[in-house]
């Protein structure tokens, strides 16, 4: 299941490699795509949205 969170904490690429190293401790399997300019993390995987809500949050980012 793909869902796109808003994420306003991301300022650069390296925030983007640590949640994507975040969310792929859970779900090695998972697609992260990050959007610097926008802000967003979409993610295609089994967890749920609440798991990757946490997964997130425990990188040090807010989100939105």
């Amino acid at each position: 299941m793909s869902t796109t969170f808003k994420v306003p904490s991301i300022m650069c690429a390296g925030c983007g490699d640590t949640i994507t190293k975040g969310i792929k401790v859970h779900d090695e399997n998972a697609d992260v795509k990050v959007n610097i300019e926008q802000k967003t993390v979409e993610v295609d995987s089994e967890m749920s949205e609440s798991s990757v809500r946490q997964a997130i949050t425990a990188t040090g980012h807010e989100v939105g």
